[in-house]
C-alpha cells in the first residue's frame, strides 16, 4: 500500500475496468478520485470489455510510453455461427449459419494457424484513424471502411472450453499477444475459417506488461481507498536501477549526458541519493544520455 495520494503525487493506478464503461470514463473517474487533471491510460479497452487498465497520474503519464506494456493477455469467449457489424455482441447480426459440422478438433486446428507472427486486418470499428477520423466513427456514419493488414504476434492462443450455445458454439480462449492485436478480429477470422462466422461475446484483459489482475482495483474500492503505485516504485520494479551521487544527480536533473557509467543496454532508472526517481538514461557509446527526465 502506498502513502496517501495528493494532487502533486506521481504514480500508477491499475484499474479493473467494469463492463459498459469506456476507458475515457474510467480516466474521468480517476481524475476526480485523485484530485488531478493530469491522468492518462495505456491501452484502450472497449466498453464491453473488462479487466486491466493501466492509468498514469501526473508525471507518470509520461512514463507509460516507456514501460514494457507491449504484450497483453486476454480471456475471451467466441460465438461461432453468426457474424455481426462490430465483430462482437454489441453489433447487429449480419449472417447466421448452422454449426452442426464444426468439431472441437476443427476449432483447435483453426486456432493453431494463428499462433506466432500473423497478418491481421483490424476490426472496422477500431480506433485506427482513416484520413484523420476514427474507423469506428466512419462505420457508425454509414461509410465503408477498408483497413490494411498489420503484423501482430500471438505468443499463446489456447482453447479452454468448447460448448454448445442456444444459437451456435461458444469457444473460451486465452490469448497472449502483442500490442495492436484485436481479439474481435481473431473471433471474426476463426469463424470465417470454419465457414460459419464468428464474433466476440466476452472479453477480459488479464495482463498488460507486468501489471496483472492481482494488482488491479475496482473503481468502488479505489473510491474507499485510493491504492496507487509511486513512480519510483514502478521505475525500480521495471528498469535496471542506478543510484547517482549528488553531482551526478544535479546533471541528471537537467538532462546532461554522463560519461563513465557502465549502464546495461536499454533504459536504466536513475535515482538520487534520497531515493527520488529522476530520469531514464541509456548508453550511447562512452556516454549515458537521457530518454526522459521526470524532475527538474
Amino acid at each position: 500500500m502506498s502513502s496517501e495520494f495528493t494532487a502533486a503525487s506521481d504514480g500508477i493506478v491499475v484499474v479493473d475496468k467494469p463492463a459498459g464503461m469506456t476507458s475515457h470514463t474510467v480516466v474521468a473517474r480517476i481524475r476526480r478520485l485523485a484530485g488531478t487533471r493530469k491522468v492518462g491510460h495505456a491501452g484502450t479497452l472497449d466498453p464491453m470489455a473488462t479487466g486491466v487498465l493501466v492509468v498514469g497520474l501526473n508525471r507518470a503519464t509520461r512514463l507509460l510510453g516507456h514501460l514494457q506494456l507491449a504484450d497483453k493477455s486476454y480471456d475471451a469467449t467466441i460465438r461461432l455461427g453468426a457474424t455481426t457489424t462490430t465483430d462482437d455482441a454489441e453489433g447487429e447480426i449480419l449472417t447466421t449459419a448452422a454449426v452442426d459440422g464444426v468439431t472441437a478438433e476443427a476449432i483447435s486446428t483453426a486456432v493453431a494457424a494463428y499462433r506466432g507472427e500473423i497478418s491481421q486486418v483490424p476490426s472496422k470499428v477500431s480506433a485506427i484513424k482513416v484520413d484523420g477520423k476514427r474507423a469506428y466513427e466512419r462505420v457508425r456514419a454509414g461509410e465503408e471502411v477498408a483497413l490494411k493488414a498489420r503484423a501482430v504476434t500471438i505468443s499463446r492462443y489456447d482453447v479452454l472450453d468448447v460448448r454448445v450455445a442456444p444459437d451456435g458454439i461458444d469457444v473460451d480462449v486465452s490469448v497472449d499477444c502483442s500490442s495492436g492485436t484485436y481479439i474481435r478480429a481473431l473471433a471474426r477470422d476463426l469463424g470465417a475459417d470454419l465457414g460459419v462466422g464468428g464474433h466476440l461475446t466476452a472479453l477480459r484483459r488479464t495482463r498488460v506488461g507486468s501489471f496483472g489482475l492481482a494488482a488491479a482495483h475496482s473503481l468502488e474500492s479505489l473510491a474507499k481507498s485510493f491504492d496507487w503505485l509511486p513512480i519510483a516504485d514502478v521505475a525500480a520494479g521495471t528498469f535496471p536501477r542506478f543510484d547517482a551521487d549528488e553531482a551526478q544527480s544535479a546533471a541528471i536533473r537537467t538532462g546532461r549526458p554522463l560519461p563513465g557509467l557502465d549502464l546495461e543496454a536499454g533504459q536504466t532508472a536513475m535515482f538520487a541519493p534520497d531515493g527520488t526517481f529522476l530520469a531514464l538514461y541509456e548508453p550511447h557509446g562512452p556516454l549515458a544520455k537521457p530518454t526522459a527526465v521526470f524532475v527538474s
